[in-house]
């Protein structure tokens, strides 16, 4: 090969290793929510031992966790929204103006799931709630659970940022 060919070839692969696809950030994408809730991420350990991660918004006052995930009408397959309560006590979730089904996951304060129910009715009114006193309630697109084998028992790990 001539010097002249070498400089191309080299020159060519540099340009397409610069033009190659970048890993996408892990941030959650849900339309309309990025202004009111913060990010951050969550891991579950799953009852067959295997390790989720996933980015969540966060609803920790009273009007985050009034308005939830209403009115969104997509949500990324591993993005979720966690609900952070002050006390532990039985909370109970709605569909109101939530167009997606969710599967809403109930966790004590250590972060061990006590339940989950799975595909909650877009828009229903009907109060769906935790069986016992909980910390942490995580809503999920449906059948996000049942794919990653996410019940009870199986543990939420999150740890609040600290400033």
């Amino acid at each position: 090969m001539t010097r002249q060919t070498l400089l191309m070839l080299a020159a060519a692969t540099i340009l397409a290793s610069g033009c190659s696809p970048q890993p996408e950030a892990r941030t959650p994408k849900a339309a309309g929510l990025d202004a009111m809730f913060e990010h951050d991420a969550l891991v579950i350990i799953a009852n067959d031992g295997s390790r989720r991660d996933f980015d969540i918004y966060l609803a920790t006052n009273f009007e985050q966790q009034r308005r939830g995930l209403m009115f969104v009408r997509d949500l990324p397959e591993r993005t979720g929204m966690l609900f952070v309560y002050d006390e532990e006590a039985t909370h109970s979730m709605w569909m109101k103006n939530t167009y997606i089904p969710l599967d809403i996951v109930f966790a004590r304060r250590d972060g061990t799931i006590s339940s989950v129910i799975r595909d909650a009715e877009p828009q229903s009114l009907r109060s769906l709630s935790s069986t016992e006193p909980v910390t942490f309630v995580l809503e999920l697109n449906a059948g996000v659970t049942r794919r990653y084998n996410i019940g009870a028992g199986s543990r939420l790990i999150w740890s609040p940022k600290t400033d």
